[in-house]
């Protein structure tokens, strides 16, 4: 069974995606930049301020799927500038508590002036 979430507490998609699936009691949450909640309008900042956001955009999501951030298996995490991973690895662990998810870090080419995009798998847990 598939089936996708939708919430107006985080970014809107800009695009043909959807902010997550749930397949099997597993979300699988598309990426996630500095956008304002509600929106697909980008909200400019520092390194901080955009990695902030981001992160609540994923945690309202994971919210609306059933889960939360102590279930997130994966991360994928993509820097503009891998400058910015000391600042990363700070920043985690105010949402990834022990034991830490999974996590993959790389340095690519983003658009608009976005300085990081996250995406995560999760598991939905049964009640």
């Amino acid at each position: 069974m598939r089936e996708t979430i939708h919430t107006e507490n985080a970014a809107l998609p800009g695009g043909t995606y959807s902010q997550a699936v749930i397949i099997n009691h597993v979300v699988y949450i598309s990426g996630q930049g500095s956008f304002l909640p509600g929106t697909a309008t980008f909200a400019p900042g520092t390194f901080r301020e955009q990695a902030e956001r981001t992160f609540q955009n994923i945690g309202a999501i994971l919210a609306a799927g059933g889960s939360s951030f102590e279930h997130v298996a994966k991360v994928s995490v993509f820097l503009t500038d891998l400058a910015n991973f000391p600042d990363l690895n700070e920043i985690c662990p105010r949402y990834f508590k022990i034991p830490f998810p999974a996590r993959t870090t790389v340095q690519v080419v983003l658009s608009g002036g976005m300085l990081i995009e996250v995406d995560c798998v999760a598991e939905v847990p049964t009640p």
